[in-house]
């Protein structure tokens, strides 16, 4: 009999997809940050407040009724009428709450769903980088391989129409974005978004817009991808709570599609998660009905942190572009001579600051870091402090 140990026949029992995964740029640096104290982190991507009370009293009320069952594997039908509502009020767009509404544990899922549900093995999925972590992971975990394209921040890290239909082959089957930007914090103007719609329907693509910060933006106004004339057909639409209404640990996102594409993704779904948490679900049916003030009251804190943040590190050299959505800066880190992992990593052990380096959002973010203002007025004004010193000292000054 064989020993369950003994290895496979490659070498190793471990799958060859999975072997070929590298762990999140993000979870891998920050394990360093639990063993520390008086670490000021901008690093994970979670809003600082609480979710506001009254969606928090939803999901208790919900728990003394006695709701802790099953739901439909497409999510409570009460949540996805509010979810149809929701879309069609913001961007005009009509979804049946019946089979083109999914309920998703986060909208992590929901890429990993629509991956799977659309990617046959060898088709090519084209991803503008930097790119969020998931992203290619999810496109390899579906058996797709991801084809980036670089974005720079000379063109404000937006991705060139243009870059997207050269890398287009008969192998390519989706176009995967995500505006407004993490780790950027780019958004796509309206002409350009246009433009790549052109590129999907001349070539009969299918496109995957995160649109995860779409309550996020400033000084400018956020376009819905499936909104684009031709696009709802062929455009899976994905979103969430964990963001604009503090409901990171809830776990609840949503799709938005063709029923066709529905149904596909809810089979792996049914078959892997079955539903969302329901006290989860619960909550965000009263996110969608009464939390739009709390998103504004937030919308307008990160505004004034992101003016904090964005002049603070171009005072101290680090250029730093103007970030339009989510809560992130960008700033370069190329006029020190070190690497982003180098830079993350001493700035953590000698200053107490931890940022995310550039390199885990592809090689297009190496030479900078993502910096997180998604934390308290005066936190970023210590961090800023600490960065500063840090970068005085690498350049040699006092």
């Amino acid at each position: 009999m064989q020993n369950a140990s003994q290895s496979g026949t490659n070498g190793t029992p471990i799958s060859q997809r999975v072997r070929a995964l590298s762990p999140s740029g993000i979870r891998k640096f920050f394990e360093l940050l639990y063993t520390m104290d008086d670490v000021i982190s901008l690093g994970v991507g979670e809003p600082d407040f609480v979710t506001p009370w009254r969606i928090r009293e939803s999901a208790i009320y919900s728990i003394e009724k006695g709701y802790t069952m099953y739901t439909s594997n497409f999510g409570l039908m009460e949540l996805r009428q509010e979810i149809s509502g929701y879309m069609n009020r913001r961007t005009g767009l009509e979804y049946n709450p019946a089979n083109q509404v999914l309920v998703t544990v986060g909208v992590s899922q929901g890429i990993d769903l629509a991956m799977r549900a659309l990617i046959d093995p060898g088709d090519e999925v084209i991803v503008p980088e930097p790119t969020y972590v998931s992203y290619v992971p999810c496109v390899t975990l579906a058996g797709g391989v991801a084809v980036p394209v670089p974005t720079h921040m000379e063109n404000g890290f937006r991705v060139r129409p243009q870059d997207i239909e050269d890398r287009v082959t008969p192998r390519t089957k989706a176009i995967l974005i995500g505006y407004p930007n993490n780790p950027t914090g780019a958004v796509m103007p309206r002409r350009e978004l246009e433009e790549i719609a052109g590129i999907a329907e001349r070539h009969g693509l299918f496109v995957v817009s995160d649109e995860i910060y779409e309550r996020l933006v400033y000084g400018t106004e956020h376009t819905t991808f499936a909104s684009l004339p031709g696009m709802a057909e062929r455009t899976v639409h994905l979103s969430g709570f964990s963001k604009s209404y503090a409901m990171t640990g809830w776990r609840v996102g949503y799709a938005c599609s063709h029923p066709e594409i529905i149904e596909a993704m809810m089979k792996v779904h049914q078959y892997t998660m079955m539903c969302a948490p329901i006290q989860g679900q619960m909550a965000a049916i009263e996110a969608l009905r009464s939390g739009d003030s709390s998103v504004e009251d937030a919308r307008e804190e990160y505004n004034r942190r992101r003016h904090l943040m964005m002049s603070g590190l171009n005072r101290m050299g680090l250029a730093c572009l103007e970030p339009q959505g989510a809560f992130y800066t960008f700033p370069s880190i190329k006029s020190l001579d070190m690497t982003s992992m180098e830079f993350a990593e001493r700035l953590l052990m000698e200053e107490h600051v931890a940022l995310v380096p550039g390199s885990a959002f592809g090689p297009s973010g190496e030479g900078h870091v993502r910096c997180c203002y998604a934390v308290a007025t005066e936190e970023i004004e210590e961090a800023l402090e600490r960065i500063g010193r840090f970068v005085r000292k690498v350049k040699g000054g006092s």
